[in-house]
């Protein structure tokens, strides 16, 4: 059993929005993301700008991923008192710049002491057009992802081996696929961002669509079980197939057709990340 799922179900009611990339209320789109250190990073790993440009951006993601446009942001910041005056800056500039990138305003939050950096985003978005939900999937749809899979988890290996990655890596600053996502969105049946890795995301779609998966090609465990990519999951009709690859070839995102959508349930085999 996912401890983490199971947590997250105690909270679901009919009543409930829980289930997508954020919260859809109105028109509103509100979400939250963790970045927590020895959990999501070390510091010897990422200088404090990089710290803060990737918490920002992987939260921004959850909008993106929605078709939201995000507006404001919350911060909450624990932080060890060793922490000197220029890496508090330059944790600052990082967050600001990635907001800055996406039109996103600082509006407040919260601070305190820690005995490690640990940071907490909250993302207020407005839904743009269709929202893209998770659910929708429909018997014989294909399913794909943007971008190529596998390289965060390989950067992570390098680092924990004592390695280091380009500045531009995956696993460091994240590219988000918001141009492809605002002009397919009104052709896909459902999406979600790939944070959690291929196989997981799969095992959340098939989940909330009750439906699983016929693969059209072989994906390895590492490439399948790879976390923290933050390309885009999504699944369209047959007869969308070349609209979404001409969008795909407009917006310059690769796009992979990795199987259909079938009857049963796709089951998760990836060790869980965070628990």
């Amino acid at each position: 059993m996912n401890a983490e799922y199971y947590f997250i179900d105690t909270f679901r009611s009919p009543r409930s929005p829980i289930g997508d990339d954020g919260a859809l209320i109105g028109k509103q789109v509100y979400s939250k993301d963790l970045f927590f250190e020895n959990v999501h990073f070390r510091r010897r790993w990422l200088t404090p700008y990089q710290i803060g440009y990737k918490a920002m951006i992987v939260n921004i993601s959850d909008a993106i991923a929605m078709n939201a446009v995000p507006r404001y942001a919350l911060l909450g910041v624990a932080m060890p008192k060793s922490m000197s005056l220029h890496a508090m800056d330059e944790l600052s500039a990082g967050l600001r710049d990635a907001a800055r990138t996406y039109d996103v305003d600082i509006i407040g939050g919260d601070t305190i002491g820690n005995v490690k950096l640990d940071l907490s985003v909250t993302i207020v978005s407005e839904a743009a057009g269709k929202p893209l939900m998770r659910t929708g999937l429909k018997t014989g749809d294909l399913i794909a992802h943007t971008g190529r899979l596998g390289d965060s988890a390989k950067h992570l290996r390098y680092l924990m081996a004592g390695g280091k990655v380009h500045r531009a890596s995956r696993f460091v600053a994240p590219k988000l696929r918001w141009n492809f996502v605002r002009e397919a969105s009104r052709h896909l049946r459902c999406g979600m961002d790939i944070s959690d890795g291929l196989f997981s995301d799969l095992g959340k779609l098939s989940k909330a669509n009750a439906k699983g998966i016929a693969f059209s090609r072989k994906i390895g465990k590492r490439t399948g079980c790879s976390g923290e990519e933050y390309e885009m999951l999504v699944a369209f009709s047959p007869r969308k197939a070349e609209t979404i690859r001409r969008i795909a070839a407009r917006t310059r995102t690769p796009i992979t057709i990795i199987g259909r959508a079938k009857r049963g349930v796709f089951v998760n085999r990836c060790k869980a990340h965070h628990f």
